[in-house]
């Protein structure tokens, strides 16, 4: 059970990535680059979760299931 939820996790923060840098190629996310030199907060909000997804969902799968 815990392997499944983990490779959703990994899934999910990699379509959240996938969003993210879609999001980021926007007209709206290039205007605001344009005028104040960062992302939209949408934009990074995407990319942080992601990554933070993507590592839960690889650490769920390298440590393996527990044994008492």
């Amino acid at each position: 059970m815990n392997r499944i939820i983990s490779v959703v996790l990994l899934a999910g923060g990699i379509a959240l990535i996938g969003y993210g840098i879609s999001s980021s190629d926007s007209i709206g996310s290039g205007f605001s680059r344009f005028f104040t030199g960062t992302l939209t907060d949408k934009t990074i909000w995407l990319f942080a979760g992601g990554s933070i997804a993507i590592i839960a969902g690889l650490t769920g799968l390298f440590r393996g299931p527990r044994t008492l």
